[in-house]
């Protein structure tokens, strides 16, 4: 059943907009029904918590990032299609397959253990033609059973357009514990069968991977992390510099997590999951089994193990939905330093999902939209923040929310006031300031101190006094990054 939002747009909320304006107010409550998404009309184109939290000793990923980093020292095994599989079944600690060029049938990754400092690595050529791993009907096109500390780089992966054919899995529930896998700079494509056919599935309980600079194309869900009813939970990762593009639902989806079960080695301790520099677009292609956000983060089991993890969110450009929001999370989230562009309903909903909205802080983002800008549909239980945001919507800033300061919002139409070239075209939108319209009193980010790269704006550039609004710390010509349907990479300054 497809969740459907009535709206009923109201009066733009602003003040002095040189200033910004703290308000919430506006859309009407949604009716019943499945409440995977916010659909609408189809018209478009293309913490920390607050209090005790804070003094939790939580896991930020600094680990996962220097994943597999200095795997190459090993031993280096050249393999070809004709005997990789008798390889691959034989490679130890430290040790890396370099496939050839050419065409493999599938690839089964079962019961590799790497070691900290010692992954295992299978890696296609970083230039010329690709190791290219080709989907046969019945499979997946990668699947990984019982490994952990092993690294996928460099592959074409091509599941053929087979339904249900998923480019790289983990699975099989708890039977199968596979934690601490890299996988970067990847090309995924023809995992389009179907809409419930993923790029990168994980089905089993998860943590410390670190998904990095992949292509994911044209799948019919991008990323999908955890199962559907919330028994194989994904933690303590990294989802890193990816494009991914033309999905037919979810870009990404992290499945909300019921009580983690009792696995041997699974960590207790609250961690941090990271989203961050990451190009997630939709286009206008139907998508059958309902429509999708881009981008969806579910909440953390309520008591237990991983009752006190959230995601940190950031960086990242969220572009066109024609039937859906861009963004949407429950759960612990802090979003910030994200440009958000189009979406149907909201840009940015905020709500109880499977599991309660518990925080939400939502900072520096910068919005352009012809619909709801940031929209709570509930109230954060915990703590919310709602701080220096640059939002041009109808409705730029709605629902109950209790904290909100130095925001600014103005109408679409007068976004070329603050931003060089505000636009719906990814060839033409530059969402940098134009001049000092965009600033506003310094603000207080202290409360959000604890967050990795808080300090840091879209192009990874220090905020210095924090006088701006949105995304970017400057005005001017951008010295960045400038969207585009591409990989966002550049030189991050921290962990």
């Amino acid at each position: 059943m497809r969740f459907a939002m009535l709206f009923s747009l109201g009066l733009l909320l602003a003040a002095s907009p040189a200033r910004g304006w703290e308000a919430g107010a506006g859309i009407p409550q949604t009716q019943s029904g499945d409440k995977e998404s916010m659909s609408t009309s189809h018209n478009g184109s293309r913490n920390a918590a607050a209090g005790g939290n804070r003094s939790a000793t939580i896991s930020r990923g600094a680990a996962p990032a220097e994943l597999c980093s200095t795997s190459g020292t090993g031993e280096r095994i050249a393999a070809n299609p004709s005997n990789y599989a008798h390889i691959l079944r034989r490679l130890r600690p430290g040790q890396t397959m370099l496939l050839a060029p050419g065409n493999y049938p599938r690839l089964n990754i079962v019961d590799l253990r790497g070691q900290p400092g010692k992954c295992i690595v299978i890696t296609g050529p970083t230039e010329g033609p690709p190791a290219v791993i080709q989907g046969v009907p019945r499979f997946n096109t990668v699947d990984i059973v019982n490994s952990s500390y092993v690294g996928l780089k460099n592959l074409l992966i091509d599941s053929r357009g087979i339904p249900g054919a998923f480019g790289i899995s983990a699975g099989r529930g708890t039977s199968s514990v596979t934690h601490h896998i890299l996988i970067e700079g990847n090309t995924l494509i023809g995992q389009g069968g179907a809409q419930q056919t993923d790029g990168i599935s994980t089905k089993t309980p998860t943590w410390g991977w670190v998904i990095r600079r992949n292509k994911i194309l044209g799948a019919g869900t991008g990323v999908y992390l955890g199962n559907s009813d919330g028994s194989s939970p994904f933690f303590d990762g990294i989802i890193e510099d990816n494009l991914i593009e033309d999905s037919i639902g979810y870009c990404l989806q992290i499945k909300y997590q019921s009580p983690r079960p009792a696995v041997p080695g699974m960590p207790t301790r609250p961690s941090v999951t990271i989203i961050r520099d990451n190009v997630f677009i939709k286009n206008d292609q139907p998508s059958p089994d309902g429509d999708r956000p881009n981008l969806l983060v579910g909440g953390f089991p309520e008591s237990g193990p991983g009752a006190q993890d959230r995601y940190e969110i950031y960086g990242n450009l969220l572009y066109y939905n024609p039937r859906e929001a861009l963004f949407q999370a429950s759960g612990r989230v802090s979003f910030h330093d994200n440009i958000l562009v189009g979406g149907q309903a909201a840009a940015a909903v905020f709500r109880d999902h499977d599991l309660p909205l518990k925080v939400a802080y939502v900072y520096n983002n910068t919005i352009y939209t012809n619909r709801a800008g940031i929209h709570f549909e509930n109230a954060a239980a915990e703590d919310d923040a709602l701080v220096g945001n640059l939002v041009f919507a109808a409705t730029p800033i709605s629902g109950p929310i209790r904290h909100l300061r130095g925001n600014m919002g103005d109408t679409m139409a007068n976004a070329a006031q603050y931003v060089n070239a505000p636009s719906f075209s990814l060839k033409s939108m530059d969402f940098y300031p134009s001049g000092k319209r965009a600033q506003g009193d310094p603000l207080d980010l202290s409360q959000f101190a604890n967050e990795v790269d808080y300090q840091l704006d879209f192009n990874h550039q220090p905020k210095g006094k924090r006088a701006y609004r949105g995304a970017y710390a400057g005005s001017g010509r951008n010295p960045g990054w400038r969207p585009a349907a591409e990989l966002k990479v550049l030189r991050r300054k921290t962990y």
